[in-house]
């Protein structure tokens, strides 16, 4: 038996995901990517193809000169993602977890994105 490439099995899972999820202009999608090292977040309008906004933790502003762990970081992030699609006029959205598990750095950014202001 072959053994599973973990990075094509979470391709798998977000295909799957993507089939019923789906951001509008009234409800943009949340998408989340995360690496090794960082998070990535966008709110993007599938009609039209755009990004309306982004925050990432490769940013210069995010992380700052305080150290802080990878859930934090993503915190953050969710902060500044929400307060990014607050002034672009978006207040709900739809969440994109990417194939990723709900636990961890993509939770974390989910609650700071609703502790900022947005709503799914």
């Amino acid at each position: 038996m072959a053994k599973k490439n973990p990075r094509l099995m979470r391709q798998v899972r977000h295909e799957r995901v993507r089939r019923g999820v789906r951001g509008t202009a009234e409800r943009p999608r949340l998408a989340v990517f995360r690496s090794l090292q960082h998070i990535y977040a966008q709110v993007i309008d599938d009609d039209k193809g755009h990004t309306l906004a982004a925050a990432s933790s490769s940013e210069a502003g995010i992380a700052g000169e305080e150290i802080l762990t990878k859930c934090a970081l993503a915190d953050k992030v969710g902060a500044v993602v929400a307060q990014k699609a607050t002034a672009a006029g978006v207040k709900q959205v739809v969440f994109d977890r990417g194939g990723y598990k709900y636990h961890g750095r993509v939770k974390a950014l989910a609650e700071g994105a609703r502790k900022a202001g947005l709503d799914f």
